[in-house]
């Protein structure tokens, strides 16, 4: 078995130099998700001149190339929930913007001639308690006010019972990795310009234009986007307004017929189906397990529960790759699209809550639809300078006072732990060498890798990721490698090393 995504193990993704030069543009994109690559190409389809993309990395190396796949207005318990919070006009556009994403999905795909295994299913969102039918009756009818169409039942496709399901029929399930390359394809055809590699170190706006600097270049904007997970370092405070999540996922081949459907529980552990082309046809994508970034959780007990629930559900024949992803969620469910306070021509996608590809997609219209000046009837639901209901800022308060106390305690018990004598290869952690305390990893040819265990973008402990090989915050879910490289922010330097 393969620890990479099936998604970028399988596409042919295009390659692109990192910028070297200093250049203009009429819109820089930072991020190359799909919500970068929809922007960009929407931008270069709506008349902009030159539109660059930045990627830190390679396409699809983040959350996008790491989804299940799923292109759903299902969100889990989703319509009930922001009908009751933020009210019925509220639950109604967030579901119109996320049917659009959908359908603009579907309609670039073959406007482009995307070779991306688009396939319509239905889609399941179940419980097998009895005791929580109610709160599938409520999603249903919700979801039906907000102008889906759900129906509740009893059977599916699944090869087990469910006590009760509410049915999305119509949506789409893919390849994101060669819908990515298609986008990024489009997108150069059209002139637009990509450069890979090139993580962004700072921006700031000055004489109406967004300077965005890279290692080796940089490039004055009318507009910048950034679609970026998190946006990077102290950007509009949403390191404060959202909270790090991650989840697990195994592509696997089966003995049987795989179900035709895609599903989703609501009871904990979170279970994600969906069928996948695999090289007989028999395939299937898990996922589930999500937990909060940097937590105590044992990141390789979470696959290890998830790969024997499949193997007790389904006659696997065999597990071909597994992997993990990251996203943000916000404390009212809803993402934050659009301008950053206090800016003028920065604006900012975030906080999918692990429905990026509809949201995603709904949120670069949106920013289109902000630069040219045009309105949008979603905007007002997605807008940045929201505060939220008032659970959504108990739960924020809840989650910064947690922040605030691993910020603090956590050095203390990191501080206090015993040293760890060796570190056998393949282990990681806190230990001390020659009486310092330092984050180490002993990789499989024996040798060490030493880094200062606290974050760079605020100063949190990291915790040591053994199943990822990584240093995890728990307090804004930045990540980086056993080196100190940065992979996820928003913290944008590398770590420290004991030398420096």
């Amino acid at each position: 078995m393969r620890h990479l995504s099936v998604w970028t193990a399988t596409a042919d993704l295009p390659s692109f130099p990192s910028l070297d030069d200093d250049i203009g543009a009429d819109l820089v994109v930072v991020g190359g998700g799909i919500v970068g690559l929809t922007t960009a190409l929407l931008a270069t389809q709506n008349g902009f001149g030159r539109v660059v993309v930045l990627e830190a990395r390679t396409l699809g190396a983040g959350t996008t190339g790491s989804t299940t796949g799923k292109v759903s207005a299902q969100h889990g318990l989703t319509y009930a929930s922001l009908s009751k919070r933020l009210g019925e006009e509220a639950a109604t556009q967030y579901a119109r913007a996320n049917q659009a994403g959908l359908d603009k999905i579907v309609e670039l795909a073959e406007q482009m001639s995307i070779d991306c295994e688009l396939t319509r299913a239905p889609s399941y969102l179940y419980t097998h308690e009895s005791s929580r039918r109610k709160d599938l009756i409520d999603e249903a009818e919700a979801a039906n006010r907000a102008g889906l169409s759900a129906e509740l039942v009893t059977d599916t496709d699944l090869p087990f019972q469910v006590a009760s399901a509410v049915r999305f029929g119509d949506q789409v399930h893919f390849h994101p990795g060669k819908y990515l390359a298609g986008l990024a394809q489009a997108f150069v055809d059209a002139g637009g310009l990509i450069y890979e590699n090139s993580r962004v170190q700072s921006f700031h706006e000055r004489g109406g234009q967004v300077h965005v600097k890279t290692a080796r270049g940089a490039i004055r904007a009318k507009h910048a986007l950034l679609a970026t997970l998190l946006p990077p370092g102290l950007t509009g405070g949403f390191f404060a307004r959202a909270k790090p999540i991650r989840s697990y996922a195994f592509a696997v081949r089966l003995s049987e017929q795989a179900p035709v459907s895609m599903s989703l529980s609501i009871d904990q552990p979170s279970r994600s189906i969906r069928p996948w082309r695999a090289p007989d046809g028999n395939g299937l994508i898990i996922g589930g397990n999500g937990h909060q970034t940097g937590d105590s959780t044992d990141e390789q007990a979470c696959y290890e529960d998830l790969q024997r629930w499949t193997s007790n559900t389904f006659d696997v024949n065999s597990f071909e790759f597994r992997w993990s992803a990251q996203d943000y969620q916000t404390f009212d469910q809803v993402p934050y699209v659009g301008k950053v306070p206090l800016h003028k021509s920065l604006y900012v996608a975030t906080g999918f809550r692990k429905w990026g590809l509809t949201n995603g997609t709904a949120a670069a219209m949106m920013v289109i639809d902000q630069i040219t000046g045009r309105s949008n009837p979603w905007q007002k639901v997605f807008d940045t300078t929201r505060i939220g209901d008032t659970k959504a800022i108990v739960e924020a308060a809840g989650h910064n006072l947690k922040s605030g106390a691993e910020l603090t305690g956590g050095h203390l018990m990191r501080a206090l732990r015993s040293p760890e004598p060796e570190l056998r290869p393949g282990e990681g952690g806190i230990v001390k060498i020659k009486g310092d305390t330092v984050g180490a990893y002993r990789d499989h040819d024996g040798q060490l890798h030493v880094v200062r265990p606290t974050c760079t973008h605020l100063g949190c402990p990291l915790h040591w990721n053994k199943a990822e090989t990584s240093w995890d915050c728990s307090c804004h879910g930045s990540r980086f490698t056993a080196d100190g490289d940065v992979l996820d922010g928003p913290a944008k330097a590398p770590l420290h090393r004991p030398h420096d």
